[in-house]
């Protein structure tokens, strides 16, 4: 069976939506097939005395895989909000977060993906979790959903110049699945303390994830889109509100209507 150009471009942008975006072989293996496994190459002997930098080396490959287990959640999630407690600005925010460990996110990303948009702004949008296109390039929503996000803020006047964009997970996790609780418990103080530090007028959280984690509800987003609620950063309350998530509305366009009356309110509510 042969593929065109245009086949091969769609196969390729099926695997990309999908998460597939690393090739681990040349050649597709058949696993149903019972062919005797080569065995290893032999190594090359040592020599007797090795040089300093072999030894050198040695020694940091058995540092390396003699290294600490991951911690536990329930450890990761104390060390996160202490970390997150220690940051004076958002600077220092993302500079602890570009060495935090506790994660195991973030050693399968490619890279910390912390904010987009003006700090200063009135309104702050918080989503889930990046995406491919959010790992590759370091800034949150400049996918597709990021796409529709624009289109979204510039309807009502605003372009990413006068918003503040991030996300509960500043990792993206692999494959683009779903980030489990414990990665989401881990992350939450620090979304915390940099809603905190930008200090918004009005919070919208994109989607039921967000809404959930930062809001403490467990209703569905089609319940709680729409509702106005106050959020508290420790420092005042603000104003939070609860839309669909743009990926969500690029697979059920006819939601479309109920975002766009939320992002009334929200243009309502900064006048």
């Amino acid at each position: 069976m042969s593929f065109g150009p245009i086949d091969a471009r769609e196969l390729i942008a099926f695997y990309l939506d999908a998460g597939i975006d690393a090739v681990l072989g040349e050649e597709p293996i058949n696993r149903l097939t019972e062919e005797p496994v080569a065995p290893p190459p032999k190594m090359a002997a040592q020599p007797a005395n090795p040089p300093s930098s072999v030894l050198s080396r040695q020694a940091a490959d058995r540092t390396f895989f003699q290294s600490a287990a991951p911690p536990s959640p329930d450890v990761a999630i104390m060390a996160a909000r202490a970390a997150a407690k220690n940051a004076a600005n958002l600077e220092e925010l993302r500079a602890l977060l570009e060495n935090f460990e506790g994660c195991t996110l973030r050693s399968t990303a490619t890279q910390l993906v912390f904010a987009d948009g003006n700090p200063q702004a009135r309104l702050m949008f918080v989503g889930e979790a990046p995406g491919y296109e959010e790992d590759v390039t370091g800034r949150p929503f400049v996918g597709r959903s990021g796409r529709l996000l624009d289109r979204m803020i510039a309807a009502i006047g605003l372009d990413r110049g006068g918003v503040y964009i991030a996300n509960i997970v500043p990792w993206r996790p692999p494959g683009n699945r779903t980030p489990t609780p414990q990665e989401t418990a881990i992350c939450l103080p620090f979304i915390r303390r940099q809603i905190e530090l930008a200090d918004p007028d009005i919070l919208v959280c994109l989607g039921q994830p967000s809404t959930q984690a930062l809001l403490g509800t467990k209703d569905g987003i089609t319940r709680t889109r729409g509702r106005w609620h106050n959020y508290h950063t420790g420092a005042r309350e603000i104003r939070a509100l609860p839309t669909f998530h743009p990926a969500f509305l690029l697979r059920s366009p006819l939601q479309k209507r109920f975002a766009w009356r939320d992002f009334l309110a929200i243009k309502k509510a900064l006048a």
